[in-house]
């Protein structure tokens, strides 16, 4: 082991060692952070501790994969493949199966995707006879999981004067109300959702003191990977497994907390050592990816942050070239610009297509890259597009597998009730919803027993009902006796779906057919490899009993995929594009981040507080730090936002760069290519003539001394009717502060809640 440990940096090495107590290792970009928690576990369990007491927690299955089969190649010891490592739901998916009936649920309890929550939700504004366009499928789920994140759950919320309020002020009284009925019929469905694997694992813990401690003690090492990404939930759970004995190490990079929106809190790495006052703390500071100039200017980037944890990154790697900047006329020649250079760097270095990457703030901006990069016949991909387990045909087969597996499950039930169509129609399973709703049971109970419940239908589709039912309980005696692919074989032909699809001959229905085909591929594979793991830990007795890996198993793999964990089979030799949000954690040669405009990147809903305009500076920072040899940073003076042509200045954060890292060409000539004969053109780009508009006193956006009216912010304050340039009118709940530092909180009609600094506010007051 003291071999394997030479091969780390003095900062590693010293990371690693430190085995007792809290430790927080701070890791800047491509600083070997994976590397780090990777040898600290192999490191454990050189010093004997049992894998089993080891919890190492990430944000990917992927990771976790990966860094699991590093520490076995490292150790040299299959034990190894007993560590807990897995990210934060499928570890306490995998505590609450153990522990279901302490709150209420069955082991096999199903887990609803983002999919088959909006569904949910959905039906539940039509029952209420509420407008959903006011109560808007995506608003509503996510006010119900930044609640979960919070750890407040439906009875809190509904008892909760002030949560209740703003919802009234934001014209939406009835949030309340869908959160407790999504609540109640995910709990008849015995099913959780992602956002409820955490929050009933707190209050699990919360509630049951022997099951904390038995945790506590299996748990006598943590390590938590990417800690700058979690949320209140996340955080508290931590707190209570590591109160007994404190061994828990933290790796993060404070300078990448990009997820606020998905509710993590910057503040949890920034407050370590406020919570564990004895903690150590390492800071990586070299990076391996970056060249100096990348390096260099990302750090005079995070420096006009005040909320960090100081560090300063370096690297021994080559000097490099300078960041190059690309002004357009226009979104679309921003575009063409983009994809000429990458035509031109990769002919004139002999790369390949996927050396490169555009980055950009929304996915709307693809529109006019993927024009421009099809014109010159360059394959491209573009991330957080439909992965293969969100597609159509491959959740129906699930659907079929979940109900046999959790017959309480509605979402599968009324997704597969009718496909392939069995004559089982809307106006049945309308009656069948209320039926259950009215004596509060499962729909599959009332199919069950559809007499009972009084369902007046006539017997031929009574009939039908039945043949449904019998068949999926022909299907849910197989879930424990029968091999995980045959039995999904069976479902698969016996339902009718591969027949349904088999007989689509257009090119659409020939590749549903086969994404079903790869979905049995895939448990196939499950089958084998589970089959080989178990049977070298079963003697031979048990051998054939060990073989056999069900369906309900591969359940539990499957509904933890994210779309982090999908590979795309069509990815290779192709330029990604991809918003600075699905870049985290990735790295490419040559990064082109596109669209550096004020109101775009940073985004104008960031400019009201300065934690929103630190956030979409960590952000960018992000965007730098994932080129390894060159970036070009690319803004137009015009773009086409909701129709209209709007005029651009350049982003405050291409200011904030140290110039001498910038490239400003004298005379910049992007070639184009000519269709007809392939020779290339000169295209505009950054002229001697135009280079003046782009000086550091015209072309700067300022940050430093802001001009606002001190008369009309003494006026502001709790019930004043304001009006915003961007998010419309309001009213002013609460303010804070004084001078340049005061902040009011104002509830606007159209988006709810708003934290906003007033300098840079502009409010106007109405009343």
């Amino acid at each position: 082991m003291a071999d394997i440990l030479n091969q780390l940096n003095d900062k590693q090495r010293q990371a690693v060692e430190a085995v007792d107590g809290p430790v927080m290792v701070v890791a800047g970009a491509g600083s070997g952070k994976t590397r780090v928690l990777t040898y600290r576990v192999a490191h454990l369990l050189n010093q004997g501790i049992d894998p089993f007491n080891v919890l190492a927690l990430t944000f990917t299955n992927k990771a976790a994969r990966e860094m699991k089969a590093r520490i076995v190649k490292l150790v040299g010891n299959a034990d190894a493949k007993n560590v807990w490592m897995g990210t934060f739901h499928s570890i306490f998916a995998r505590v609450l199966r153990s522990e279901a009936s302490r709150i209420g649920y069955p082991s096999h309890f199903s887990i609803y995707d983002t999919d088959d929550s909006k569904r949910l939700i959905k039906s539940i504004v039509k029952e209420l006879n509420l407008d959903d366009k006011v109560y808007a499928t995506g608003y509503v789920l996510n006010r119900i999981s930044s609640a979960k994140s919070a750890l407040i759950n439906a009875t809190a919320y509904n008892n909760n004067e002030e949560i209740l309020l703003q919802d009234k002020m934001a014209g939406k009284p009835n949030l309340g109300e869908i959160y407790k009925i999504y609540h109640n019929r995910c709990y008849r469905a015995s099913a959780m959702d992602f956002d409820d694997l955490l929050l009933n694992t707190y209050f699990l813990l919360d509630k049951f003191t022997d099951v904390l401690l038995k945790y506590q003690r299996k748990f006598e090492f943590i390590l938590v990977d990417e800690y700058q990404d979690t949320n209140r939930a996340q955080y508290m759970i931590l707190k209570q497994l590591a109160a007994n004995n404190e061994n828990i190490c933290v790796v993060g990079d404070d300078a990448q907390s990009i997820y606020a929106f998905r509710g993590a809190n910057i503040q949890n790495i920034l407050n370590f050592k406020h919570d564990y006052p004895d903690a150590q703390e390492f800071k990586l500071e070299q990076n391996y990816r970056s060249t100096k100039t990348i390096v260099k200017a990302a750090n005079t980037i995070i420096v006009n942050n005040k909320d960090q944890i100081f560090k300063e990154i370096w690297t021994e790697n080559e000097e490099g070239n300078l960041i190059q900047l690309v002004k357009a006329t226009s979104d679309n020649e921003e575009g063409t610009l983009v994809a000429n250079s990458i035509f031109e760097t990769k002919m004139n270095n002999q790369l390949q297509n996927d050396a490169f990457a555009i980055l950009y703030r929304t996915n709307a901006q693809s529109r006019a890259m993927e024009e421009a990069l099809r014109r010159l016949n360059i394959p491209y991909r573009i991330y957080g597009g439909l992965s293969f387990y969100k597609r159509k045909e491959v959740k129906d087969l699930l659907a079929y597998f979940r109900l046999c597996i959790n017959t309480k499950d509605e979402e599968a039930l009324r997704r597969i009730i009718n496909y392939p169509a069995r004559g089982i129609g809307k106006t049945t399973q309308e009656k069948i919803i209320v039926a259950a709703d009215q004596s509060g049971t499962s729909q599959w109970e009332i199919i069950e027993n559809p007499n009972k419940y009084a369902l007046n239908l006539n017997s031929g589709t009574l009939n039908r009902i039945a043949a449904f039912v019998t068949m999926i309980r022909s299907f849910t005696v197989q879930v424990k006796t029968k091999n995980a692919f045959e039995l999904a074989k069976l479902i698969a032909t016996s339902s009718g779906i591969t027949k349904d699809l088999f007989e689509d001959k257009t090119p659409e229905g020939i590749s549903r057919y086969e994404n079903i085909e790869e979905l049995l591929n895939a448990i196939k594979e499950f089958s084998e490899k589970e089959r080989e793991k178990n049977i070298s830990e079963e003697d031979e007795k048990n051998q054939e009993e060990a073989s056999i890996r069900t369906l309900d198993e591969f359940m539990q793999d499957v509904a933890l995929i994210t779309d982090a964990d999908v590979q795309d089979k069509d990815s290779t030799d192709k330029v990604s594009l991809m918003t600075v949000h699905a870049a985290k954690g990735l790295e490419f040669p040559y990064v082109f981040i596109v669209g550096m405009e004020e109101n775009l990147f940073p985004s104008i809903q960031s400019l009201g507080s300065r934690a929103d305009l630190e956030e979409e500076r960590r952000l960018f920072y992000v965007a730098l730090t994932r080129a390894e040899k060159k970036v070009t940073i690319s803004f137009a003076e015009n773009r086409y936002r909701w129709g209209n042509l709007t005029i651009c200045e350049p982003s405050r954060f291409i200011d904030e760069i140290d110039r001498k890292y910038l490239e400003f060409p004298q005379r910049q000539r992007v070639k184009t290519v000519n269709k007809d004969s392939g020779s290339l053109k000169a295209a505009p780009g950054i002229t001697k003539r135009n280079l003046k508009k782009i000086n550091k006193s015209n072309f700067s956006v300022s940050t430093g001394s802001i001009e606002y009216d001190s008369d009309v912010i003494e006026k502001i304050f709790p019930g004043v009717e304001v009006e915003h340039a961007r998010f419309g009118k309001g009213k002013v709940i609460n303010v804070e502060g004084n001078g340049s530092n005061k902040k009011a909180a104002v509830f606007f009609k159209n988006v709810g809640q708003k934290q906003l600094l007033l300098k840079y506010a502009k409010l106007k007051i109405l009343n």
